[in-house]
């Protein structure tokens, strides 16, 4: 089985497991304590601080654990709030951060802060200007991951850091998908990562509120982790993370070479293979490991089931799943193709006739996975006032896109076609399909139920 999906979660680095088991019998009283185990625990917590501040690039009173990355963003971002409150509570965030940035603004929001959200292109990057004209005198907070967690594009952090802090505002930076390659650049404020992210075991995370950086830890105050982590440190998995973050440091000047040239094998080849598919995300600035593509005509639950039985453990972004009608903002942000997706996010290690085979296999699947769907000939097709009328209410992605481009011959070029639709999905896959297949997609209007898609042929 090949698992190529190390930006959900990576394998436990061999250095982690062998920290951890270690540490299970020295790791385990409570290092508030003077007696000797507790004295040993200290020890062992210490050092894991000391290994992980060196890796980030900060002081170790700057840095503590927490019980998850989520977590930590969660911490981060109320305590940075509360702590400038006086200032306002205007928060910042992009469009495509991670669930717990935006559930976090959510929350803030709706406990009357305000929240401006960064818009981005297609490739999934951010303007620093945007951040700049974000900026008001209210502006408490501003937030920006290192690294998408989606599509691998990587953000410019240093020059939106040095944006905010010419303004006086703090910015944190989620940096969970990148810390393992290496330090994240520029004069961030606060960070946020887990150890899950780069071989370490789960339920670890990290924060840093850089000195200076007004801060007021919420909920009820804890003595462990200088009062803004509660709870009792798992100590032998913070040895076992602190281990293996400096041990997948070492290795990333031989490991990420070698991934961006499989990642950008797969880039390349993929559309060569596979009619009607989109490489999103941007070409250049990425993630070593990560390649994310969605094809036209495809339901993305049915085609990540096609690849696991061929032996390869795949996520997608896709609307197409049994858990969500709606597409992955990150990809709704961007504007591309959502349907189909397959995020492939490499873990250190992969090996490279993993990648052949899986680039051998995947046009067997896609082409499987659409002839289950059958092209199926729209439901009900009338012309009105010289208007191809295709109904696909009900219908979930991709038939509605299937159905389009069953029938878009059937007019003239110049002529129009309109697509009946209650799937949200359908307004960001119709436009993707139009910008993929050279046609003009007109818009969207009103419909007794659902929404209509205007697409006018031009070739």
């Amino acid at each position: 089985m090949a698992y190529f999906d190390a930006a959900s979660a990576a394998p436990l680095h061999p250095i982690a497991r062998q920290a951890l088991q270690a540490s299970l019998d020295e790791g385990w009283a409570d290092p508030a304590r003077l007696y000797r185990e507790g004295r040993r625990a200290r020890v062992l917590l210490d050092a894991a601080r000391e290994a992980a501040a060196e890796a980030v690039g900060c002081r170790p009173d700057e840095l503590i654990f927490t019980s998850s990355g989520t977590r930590a963003v969660h911490t981060g971002i109320a305590g940075a709030l509360a702590g400038r409150r006086r200032v306002g509570r205007h928060l910042i965030v992009s469009a495509v951060e991670h669930s717990s940035v935006l559930h976090s603004a959510e929350l803030h929001e709706s406990a009357g802060g305000t929240v401006t959200q960064i818009a981005v292109d297609r490739a999934g990057l951010v303007e620093p200007s945007a951040y700049a004209a974000a900026l008001r005198a209210d502006t408490a907070l501003a937030c920006l991951q290192s690294a998408n967690h989606e599509v691998g594009t990587e953000q410019p952090v240093a020059e939106v850091a040095e944006v905010c802090r010419a303004a006086g505002v703090p910015l944190l930076v989620d940096a969970a998908q990148s810390l393992g390659w290496g330090p994240v650049e520029g004069d961030w404020s606060l960070l946020a990562a887990s150890a899950h992210k780069w071989g370490g075991p789960s339920g670890v995370g990290l924060l840093i509120v850089r000195k200076g950086v007004r801060f007021a830890p919420q909920g009820p105050v804890d003595e462990r982790e200088s009062g803004r982590a509660p709870g009792f440190e798992n100590i032998p998995a913070i040895v076992a993370a602190a281990a293996s973050l400096r041990a997948v440091r070492a290795e990333a000047a031989e490991e990420a070479p070698r991934l961006r040239e499989l990642t950008e094998r797969i880039r390349v080849r993929v559309p060569q293979a596979v009619p009607d598919v989109e490489v999103v995300g941007d070409p250049v600035r990425r993630l070593p490991g990560v390649v994310t593509f969605s094809c036209l005509y495809v339901d993305g639950e049915a085609l990540l089931h096609e690849l696991d039985r061929e032996g390869f453990s795949v996520s997608s972004g896709s609307s197409c799943t049994s858990s969500t009608l709606t597409p992955s903002h990150v990809l709704r942000a961007m504007g591309v193709l959502s349907e189909g997706n397959v995020r492939v996010s490499l873990p250190p290690g992969a090996a490279e006739e993993d990648v052949e085979r899986f680039l051998t296999v995947l046009p067997g699947a896609v082409a499987a996975v659409r002839e289950k769907l059958g092209a199926p000939v729209a439901s009900e097709v009338a012309r009105e006032e010289d208007v191809l009328v295709v109904d696909s209410l009900g219908k979930r992605c991709p038939i509605p896109v299937i159905e389009l481009a069953k029938v878009i011959g059937d007019v003239p070029v110049g002529g129009l076609v309109r697509v009946l639709s209650d799937d949200e999905a359908a307004r960001l896959d119709i436009p993707a399909w139009c910008e993929m297949r050279g046609q003009e997609y007109v818009g969207e209007e009103p419909a007794d139920r659902g929404t209509a898609y205007l697409i006018r042929r031009v070739s």
